[in-house]
């Protein structure tokens, strides 16, 4: 499983009331969320995000209230990866169940400004920065994880393997 794409780069303790303010919270339609995405930190990031892009930030990614719509924004948004020093345990949890990958790396995170290109090897947990011609490590996904994220998140790996 591989991301590549460009970088869009933020700091540290981005919340979740960032990420997807809670005043368009009053829709479950991804594709209506993703149109908000990051508004209040970056206006512009809707309308600039291509599929396959990347967010690379400092430490505590997602933290604040525990919406599933955060994590879910990004990735109807077309948000491949998101690389972050650490991330809140709710919003790294809520990634994996709605089959956004996610990496910490603080060596990447460092690394990687805006703009850059970079592909990710989920397997290995190797982190490319096509642009500066870098590699970071990360920490590979686990098999289990690998087929929760491919299956586009937990309640369609369920449905799929329903037996």
């Amino acid at each position: 499983m591989e991301a590549k794409g460009h970088v869009f780069k933020y700091g540290d303790n981005v919340d979740t009331d960032v990420i997807i303010p809670a005043r368009y919270l009053n829709s479950f339609d991804g594709k209506e969320l993703a149109t908000h995405a990051m508004v209040d930190i970056d206006p512009t990031f809707a309308k600039k995000v291509q599929k396959g892009d990347l967010i690379v930030a400092g430490k505590n990614f997602g933290c604040g209230s525990s919406r599933e719509h955060a994590p879910l924004c990004l990735k109807e948004a077309g948000v491949s990866c998101v690389i972050a020093e650490t991330f809140a345990r709710i919003f790294y949890r809520n990634s994996i169940n709605i089959g956004l990958p996610i990496i910490e790396s603080a060596e990447a995170s460092k690394g990687i400004d805006a703009g850059d290109e970079v592909e990710i090897d989920f397997d290995k947990g190797l982190i490319k920065n096509l642009t500066k011609n870098e590699e970071y490590k990360g920490q590979p996904f686990p098999e289990f994880m690998q087929k929760l994220i491919a299956a586009g998140g937990l309640v369609n790996y369920i449905n799929e393997n329903k037996k």
